[in-house]
Protein backbone atom coordinates (compact mmCIF):
# COMPACT_ATOMS: atom_id res chain seq x y z
CA UNK A 1 0.00 0.00 0.00
CA UNK A 2 1.44 3.33 -1.05
CA UNK A 3 2.01 5.71 1.83
CA UNK A 4 0.52 9.16 1.32
CA UNK A 5 3.08 11.96 1.54
CA UNK A 6 1.96 15.19 3.16
CA UNK A 7 2.95 18.51 1.73
CA UNK A 8 4.57 21.05 4.03
CA UNK A 9 1.32 23.03 4.26
CA UNK A 10 -0.69 19.91 5.09
CA UNK A 11 1.82 18.85 7.75
CA UNK A 12 1.89 22.35 9.27
CA UNK A 13 -1.91 22.51 9.37
CA UNK A 14 -2.15 19.06 10.98
CA UNK A 15 0.55 19.86 13.55
CA UNK A 16 -0.80 23.31 14.41
CA UNK A 17 -4.37 22.02 14.80
CA UNK A 18 -3.11 19.69 17.55
CA UNK A 19 -0.70 22.07 19.29
CA UNK A 20 -2.28 25.55 19.17
CA UNK A 21 -5.33 24.63 21.35
CA UNK A 22 -2.91 24.07 24.25
CA UNK A 23 -1.36 27.54 24.02
CA UNK A 24 -2.08 30.51 26.26
CA UNK A 25 -3.59 33.61 24.59
CA UNK A 26 -0.18 35.31 24.52
CA UNK A 27 1.57 32.32 22.90
CA UNK A 28 -1.35 31.85 20.52
CA UNK A 29 -1.05 35.47 19.38
CA UNK A 30 2.69 35.01 18.86
CA UNK A 31 2.13 31.87 16.78
CA UNK A 32 -0.46 33.70 14.66
CA UNK A 33 2.22 36.19 13.60
CA UNK A 34 4.46 33.45 12.16
CA UNK A 35 2.64 32.74 8.90
CA UNK A 36 -0.75 32.81 7.21
CA UNK A 37 -1.55 29.17 8.02
CA UNK A 38 -0.92 29.59 11.73
CA UNK A 39 -2.84 32.87 11.72
CA UNK A 40 -5.85 31.10 10.19
CA UNK A 41 -5.73 28.22 12.70
CA UNK A 42 -5.19 30.56 15.66
CA UNK A 43 -8.24 32.59 14.63
CA UNK A 44 -10.30 29.40 14.64
CA UNK A 45 -9.04 28.47 18.10
CA UNK A 46 -9.91 31.93 19.44
CA UNK A 47 -13.38 31.77 17.89
CA UNK A 48 -14.14 28.36 19.42
CA UNK A 49 -12.80 29.41 22.82
CA UNK A 50 -15.03 32.48 22.75
CA UNK A 51 -18.02 30.32 21.81
CA UNK A 52 -17.75 27.97 24.79
CA UNK A 53 -15.90 28.53 28.06
CA UNK A 54 -16.96 25.03 29.18
CA UNK A 55 -15.11 23.13 26.43
CA UNK A 56 -18.23 21.04 25.69
CA UNK A 57 -18.00 19.57 29.21
CA UNK A 58 -21.39 20.98 30.25
CA UNK A 59 -24.83 20.33 28.78
CA UNK A 60 -24.90 23.68 26.95
CA UNK A 61 -22.24 25.94 25.52
CA UNK A 62 -21.38 28.92 27.74
CA UNK A 63 -20.12 31.71 25.44
CA UNK A 64 -18.18 34.89 26.18
CA UNK A 65 -20.03 38.01 25.02
CA UNK A 66 -17.98 41.19 24.78
CA UNK A 67 -19.44 44.43 23.43
CA UNK A 68 -16.44 46.48 24.60
CA UNK A 69 -13.34 47.20 22.56
CA UNK A 70 -11.14 44.91 24.66
CA UNK A 71 -8.48 42.99 22.69
CA UNK A 72 -9.16 39.93 24.86
CA UNK A 73 -12.43 38.25 23.75
CA UNK A 74 -12.26 35.55 26.43
CA UNK A 75 -10.69 34.74 29.80
CA UNK A 76 -8.20 31.89 29.78
CA UNK A 77 -8.29 29.20 32.49
CA UNK A 78 -8.40 25.41 32.82
CA UNK A 79 -11.93 24.05 33.11
CA UNK A 80 -13.12 21.55 35.69
CA UNK A 81 -16.75 20.67 36.41
CA UNK A 82 -16.07 19.91 40.08
CA UNK A 83 -13.55 20.87 42.72
CA UNK A 84 -10.42 18.73 42.51
CA UNK A 85 -7.24 18.10 44.50
CA UNK A 86 -4.61 20.74 43.67
CA UNK A 87 -2.87 20.04 40.36
CA UNK A 88 0.73 20.56 39.22
CA UNK A 89 1.44 23.99 37.75
CA UNK A 90 2.42 22.27 34.49
CA UNK A 91 -1.09 20.89 33.96
CA UNK A 92 -2.54 21.94 30.60
CA UNK A 93 -5.81 21.45 28.74
CA UNK A 94 -6.73 21.59 25.09
CA UNK A 95 -9.27 24.32 24.35
CA UNK A 96 -10.55 25.49 21.00
CA UNK A 97 -9.45 22.62 18.78
CA UNK A 98 -11.47 21.47 15.79
CA UNK A 99 -14.35 19.23 16.91
CA UNK A 100 -12.57 18.56 20.19
CA UNK A 101 -13.85 18.15 23.70
CA UNK A 102 -12.01 19.34 26.77
CA UNK A 103 -10.23 16.71 28.82
CA UNK A 104 -11.28 16.01 32.39
CA UNK A 105 -8.95 15.57 35.32
CA UNK A 106 -8.35 12.30 37.17
CA UNK A 107 -10.80 13.06 39.97
CA UNK A 108 -13.63 14.13 37.65
CA UNK A 109 -15.62 10.97 37.87
CA UNK A 110 -18.70 10.78 40.04
CA UNK A 111 -18.21 13.72 42.40
CA UNK A 112 -17.70 12.87 46.05
CA UNK A 113 -15.22 10.10 45.31
CA UNK A 114 -13.83 8.68 48.54
CA UNK A 115 -10.60 7.74 46.75
CA UNK A 116 -10.07 11.34 45.61
CA UNK A 117 -11.00 13.12 48.81
CA UNK A 118 -9.81 10.80 51.53
CA UNK A 119 -13.27 9.57 52.48
CA UNK A 120 -14.48 6.10 53.31
CA UNK A 121 -16.47 3.60 51.27
CA UNK A 122 -19.94 4.27 52.65
CA UNK A 123 -23.23 4.92 50.93
CA UNK A 124 -26.80 3.79 50.48
CA UNK A 125 -27.88 0.58 48.75
CA UNK A 126 -31.03 2.13 47.26
CA UNK A 127 -32.05 1.35 43.71
CA UNK A 128 -34.13 4.53 43.69
CA UNK A 129 -33.53 7.02 46.50
CA UNK A 130 -36.55 8.70 48.05
CA UNK A 131 -36.68 11.33 50.76
CA UNK A 132 -37.34 9.73 54.14
CA UNK A 133 -36.18 6.28 52.98
CA UNK A 134 -32.59 6.88 51.85
CA UNK A 135 -29.90 7.04 54.58
CA UNK A 136 -27.99 9.68 52.57
CA UNK A 137 -31.04 11.92 52.14
CA UNK A 138 -30.97 13.83 55.41
CA UNK A 139 -31.33 17.33 54.02
CA UNK A 140 -29.52 20.06 55.95
CA UNK A 141 -27.40 18.55 58.70
CA UNK A 142 -25.09 20.75 60.79
CA UNK A 143 -25.28 23.41 58.12
CA UNK A 144 -24.27 21.07 55.27
CA UNK A 145 -26.63 19.63 52.67
CA UNK A 146 -26.06 15.88 52.18
CA UNK A 147 -26.22 13.96 48.90
CA UNK A 148 -25.50 10.43 47.71
CA UNK A 149 -21.88 9.64 46.81
CA UNK A 150 -19.76 7.42 44.62
CA UNK A 151 -20.15 4.31 46.77
CA UNK A 152 -23.95 4.48 46.66
CA UNK A 153 -25.74 1.96 44.47
CA UNK A 154 -27.91 4.62 42.79
CA UNK A 155 -26.64 6.34 39.65
CA UNK A 156 -26.37 9.93 38.46
CA UNK A 157 -30.12 10.03 37.76
CA UNK A 158 -30.78 9.76 41.51
CA UNK A 159 -32.94 12.60 42.84
CA UNK A 160 -30.45 13.11 45.67
CA UNK A 161 -27.61 14.18 43.33
CA UNK A 162 -28.85 17.62 42.31
CA UNK A 163 -25.38 19.18 42.24
CA UNK A 164 -23.37 16.36 40.65
CA UNK A 165 -24.35 16.48 36.98
CA UNK A 166 -22.70 19.81 36.25
CA UNK A 167 -24.43 22.96 35.02
CA UNK A 168 -27.87 22.21 33.55
CA UNK A 169 -29.01 25.73 32.71
CA UNK A 170 -28.08 28.13 29.92
CA UNK A 171 -25.57 30.83 30.85
CA UNK A 172 -23.49 33.57 29.21
CA UNK A 173 -20.31 35.29 30.37
CA UNK A 174 -20.75 38.99 29.62
CA UNK A 175 -18.12 41.72 29.83
CA UNK A 176 -19.03 45.03 31.42
CA UNK A 177 -16.71 48.02 31.03
CA UNK A 178 -16.86 48.80 34.74
CA UNK A 179 -17.09 45.35 36.36
CA UNK A 180 -15.35 43.17 33.82
CA UNK A 181 -16.68 39.68 33.17
CA UNK A 182 -19.94 38.60 34.82
CA UNK A 183 -22.12 35.49 34.67
CA UNK A 184 -25.65 35.93 33.28
CA UNK A 185 -28.63 33.59 33.05
CA UNK A 186 -30.01 33.16 29.55
CA UNK A 187 -33.13 31.40 30.79
CA UNK A 188 -35.45 31.91 33.74
CA UNK A 189 -34.32 30.16 36.93
CA UNK A 190 -36.72 29.27 39.73
CA UNK A 191 -36.00 29.96 43.38
CA UNK A 192 -34.25 26.93 44.91
CA UNK A 193 -32.83 25.59 41.63
CA UNK A 194 -29.20 24.50 41.58
CA UNK A 195 -27.09 26.84 39.45
CA UNK A 196 -23.46 25.78 39.71
CA UNK A 197 -20.68 24.62 42.02
CA UNK A 198 -17.82 26.91 42.95
CA UNK A 199 -15.29 24.61 41.29
CA UNK A 200 -11.55 24.91 41.62
CA UNK A 201 -8.68 23.28 43.46
CA UNK A 202 -8.72 22.10 47.05
CA UNK A 203 -5.62 23.53 48.72
CA UNK A 204 -3.94 22.97 52.04
CA UNK A 205 -3.71 26.04 54.26
CA UNK A 206 -0.01 26.34 53.51
CA UNK A 207 -0.62 26.13 49.75
CA UNK A 208 -3.34 28.78 50.05
CA UNK A 209 -1.03 31.16 51.90
CA UNK A 210 1.74 30.74 49.34
CA UNK A 211 -0.62 31.31 46.42
CA UNK A 212 -2.25 34.31 48.08
CA UNK A 213 1.14 35.98 48.47
CA UNK A 214 1.86 35.39 44.78
CA UNK A 215 -1.61 36.58 43.75
CA UNK A 216 -1.22 39.79 45.78
CA UNK A 217 1.96 40.61 43.89
CA UNK A 218 0.49 39.82 40.46
CA UNK A 219 -2.87 41.51 41.05
CA UNK A 220 -1.13 44.72 42.17
CA UNK A 221 0.37 44.83 38.69
CA UNK A 222 -2.95 44.04 37.02
CA UNK A 223 -1.68 40.69 35.72
CA UNK A 224 -4.19 38.39 37.41
CA UNK A 225 -7.68 38.34 38.92
CA UNK A 226 -7.42 35.90 41.86
CA UNK A 227 -10.43 33.83 42.92
CA UNK A 228 -9.41 31.98 46.07
CA UNK A 229 -12.13 31.26 48.64
CA UNK A 230 -11.68 30.01 52.18
CA UNK A 231 -14.65 28.38 53.91
CA UNK A 232 -14.42 27.82 57.65
CA UNK A 233 -16.96 25.34 58.99
CA UNK A 234 -17.36 25.88 62.73
CA UNK A 235 -18.96 23.05 64.69
CA UNK A 236 -21.72 23.87 67.23
CA UNK A 237 -19.34 23.31 70.15
CA UNK A 238 -17.15 26.11 68.88
CA UNK A 239 -14.08 24.00 69.69
CA UNK A 240 -13.40 22.68 66.20
CA UNK A 241 -13.16 24.23 62.76
CA UNK A 242 -12.75 22.71 59.29
CA UNK A 243 -11.02 25.06 56.85
CA UNK A 244 -11.62 24.46 53.15
CA UNK A 245 -9.55 26.39 50.59
CA UNK A 246 -10.91 26.48 47.02
CA UNK A 247 -8.85 28.22 44.35
CA UNK A 248 -10.52 28.93 40.99
CA UNK A 249 -7.86 31.31 39.74
CA UNK A 250 -6.23 28.93 37.26
CA UNK A 251 -8.50 25.88 37.37
CA UNK A 252 -12.24 26.28 37.82
CA UNK A 253 -15.58 26.65 36.07
CA UNK A 254 -17.78 29.60 35.15
CA UNK A 255 -18.67 30.32 38.79
CA UNK A 256 -15.37 32.22 38.93
CA UNK A 257 -17.15 35.00 36.99
CA UNK A 258 -19.93 35.53 39.57
CA UNK A 259 -19.70 39.09 40.89
CA UNK A 260 -20.43 40.62 44.29
CA UNK A 261 -23.77 42.30 44.98
CA UNK A 262 -24.25 44.85 47.78
CA UNK A 263 -27.94 43.99 48.13
CA UNK A 264 -27.38 40.27 48.76
CA UNK A 265 -27.55 39.09 45.16
CA UNK A 266 -29.77 36.37 43.73
CA UNK A 267 -27.68 33.31 44.66
CA UNK A 268 -27.34 31.43 47.94
CA UNK A 269 -24.08 29.65 48.76
CA UNK A 270 -24.50 26.21 50.37
CA UNK A 271 -22.05 23.54 51.51
CA UNK A 272 -22.84 20.12 50.02
CA UNK A 273 -21.21 16.88 51.21
CA UNK A 274 -21.54 13.56 49.38
CA UNK A 275 -21.69 10.29 51.31
CA UNK A 276 -18.17 8.94 51.81
CA UNK A 277 -16.50 12.31 51.19
CA UNK A 278 -14.80 14.22 54.00
CA UNK A 279 -14.60 17.52 52.12
CA UNK A 280 -17.77 19.44 51.28
CA UNK A 281 -18.27 21.43 48.09
CA UNK A 282 -19.54 25.00 47.82
CA UNK A 283 -22.61 25.20 45.59
CA UNK A 284 -24.85 28.05 44.45
CA UNK A 285 -28.66 27.87 44.44
CA UNK A 286 -31.09 30.54 43.27
CA UNK A 287 -32.24 32.51 46.33
CA UNK A 288 -35.11 34.04 44.33
CA UNK A 289 -36.72 33.73 40.93
CA UNK A 290 -34.18 34.89 38.33
CA UNK A 291 -35.20 36.39 35.00
CA UNK A 292 -33.71 35.68 31.60
CA UNK A 293 -30.58 37.81 30.91
CA UNK A 294 -30.26 38.74 34.60
CA UNK A 295 -26.75 38.79 36.04
CA UNK A 296 -26.00 36.21 38.73
CA UNK A 297 -24.44 37.54 41.92
CA UNK A 298 -24.01 36.87 45.61
CA UNK A 299 -22.90 38.93 48.58
CA UNK A 300 -19.41 38.47 49.96
CA UNK A 301 -20.59 40.15 53.16
CA UNK A 302 -23.11 37.77 54.70
CA UNK A 303 -25.24 34.78 53.83
CA UNK A 304 -27.43 32.26 55.63
CA UNK A 305 -26.32 28.63 55.59
CA UNK A 306 -29.66 27.41 54.31
CA UNK A 307 -30.64 25.69 51.11
CA UNK A 308 -33.55 26.46 48.80
CA UNK A 309 -34.93 29.10 51.16
CA UNK A 310 -35.13 26.84 54.21
CA UNK A 311 -32.93 27.52 57.24
CA UNK A 312 -32.41 25.39 60.30
CA UNK A 313 -31.95 26.76 63.79
CA UNK A 314 -28.94 25.66 65.75
CA UNK A 315 -26.74 24.70 62.79
CA UNK A 316 -23.01 25.30 62.85
CA UNK A 317 -21.65 28.62 61.65
CA UNK A 318 -19.93 28.80 58.30
CA UNK A 319 -17.38 31.50 57.68
CA UNK A 320 -16.43 32.23 54.09
CA UNK A 321 -13.47 34.44 53.32
CA UNK A 322 -13.31 35.73 49.75
CA UNK A 323 -9.60 36.37 49.49
CA UNK A 324 -9.94 38.07 46.13
CA UNK A 325 -12.25 40.75 47.45
CA UNK A 326 -13.58 40.81 51.01
CA UNK A 327 -14.57 38.72 53.97
CA UNK A 328 -17.98 37.10 54.12
CA UNK A 329 -19.66 35.46 57.08
CA UNK A 330 -22.26 32.71 57.06
CA UNK A 331 -24.49 32.65 60.12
Amino acid sequence: MKRETLTYEQFLHQWASQVLPYLSPRDLAAAACACRTLSYIAAGVTSRRTADAARSLERYQIPFLDSTISPHPYSHFIYTRHTIISSPSSFSQSWGGEASKGTVTDCERLQGSSSCFGGIEVGCDCDSCKQGRCSCWSGMELGVFKECGESCRCGLMCENRKTQAGIRIRLNIVRNERKGWGLHATEAIRKGDFVCEYAGEYLTTEEARIRLKTYDELSSKGRISPALLVVREHLPSGKACLRINIDATKIGNVSRFINHSCDGGNLKAVLVRNSGSLLPRLCFFASMDISEDEELSFSYDSFSSSVMGRSKAGVNKLRLVALFDAEVVFE
